[in-house]
Parts: C-alpha cells; structure tokens; sequence
C-alpha cells in the first residue's frame, strides 16, 4: 500500500471567491472546501449551487479549470474531475478554446434532482423528528408556515 502526502500548503478553511472569466465583472464562485467530502464533489456542489442561486445562467460561463485550482490551491485535475462529473451530468458543456458553459436545461434539472433528494432527507427527517416530539401534522405544518414567513419564503 502506498500513502501520498502532498507538500503543498493546505488551506481549506478559508472562503475564496473565484470570478469567472477575464473581465472583473463577472460573477464569482463562493465556497469553503472541507475534509468531510472528496474535494471534485465540492467543487461540482459549488458549481451546482451557483447555478441554482442564479449566479451562472444557461450559456453563461463558469469558471475554469485553472481558476478553480488557483484558487482552493489544489491540482487542475481535481477541479477538471468536478467539472467533468457535471458535464457527464449535461449540466454543462465545452466550447473548444473558450471554456466551459452552463448547459440549457441545466437549472431546472437541479431543481427538480434537488426537490426529490430534499423530500427524501430533509423533509422525512423533519417529519420523523416532530413524531418523536409528539407533534400533530397540524402543529408540523403551523411550525413550517411560521418559519418560511419569517424567512421570506412566498
């Protein structure tokens, strides 16, 4: 068995923001990288959160291999694997010499992904949770209205 340590300084706790492109204007990528998850997954969640939030509309670039690896300072074949598993997912795609996109379709897909796995972790842990605080649906229900006004949600 062989066991690779890297030289490279590690900092992972720190937040980067990564602009996409050449012009200073664009938007950013934002994200913490921690030992809980394998650093491409990381990378490909931010991409992914990015586009659900907004910041990278269909067609619309993001940023590249290079740029990601620059900036959570880990190896370009790492940040090409995140990249790669959302091009596999046609979330996005490659215009040869000019970079990577966000491909059309690609939010609602997320969205629809991200309501089933939120039903099935999220909301199934919260019903289960109130079942052993002994709530009624009826008080589960009123506790959500509260908090979703509180947070905005329409």
């Amino acid at each position: 068995m062989v066991n690779y340590t890297s030289n490279e300084p590690v900092n992972r706790d720190a937040c980067f923001k990564v602009r996409c492109g050449k012009k200073k204007g664009g938007p950013e990528l934002k994200g913490i990288l921690n030992d809980q998850n394998l650093i491409y997954q990381q990378i490909a969640q931010m991409l992914e959160d990015g586009i659900l939030r907004g910041e990278y509309p269909e067609e619309s670039q993001v940023p590249s291999t290079n740029e990601l690896a620059r900036a959570f300072n880990i190896n370009p074949a790492t940040a090409a694997k995140g990249i790669n598993r959302l091009v596999d997912e046609g979330l996005l795609y490659k215009r040869r010499g000019i970079g990577m996109f966000v491909a059309e379709g690609a939010l609602k897909t997320l969205q629809t992904r991200r309501r089933k796995a939120f039903a099935g972790e999220q909301v199934r842990a919260l019903v289960r949770e109130a079942m052993r605080l002994g709530m009624s649906r009826e008080e589960l229900l009123q506790l959500v209205g509260d908090v979703s006004q509180e947070e905005g949600l329409k």
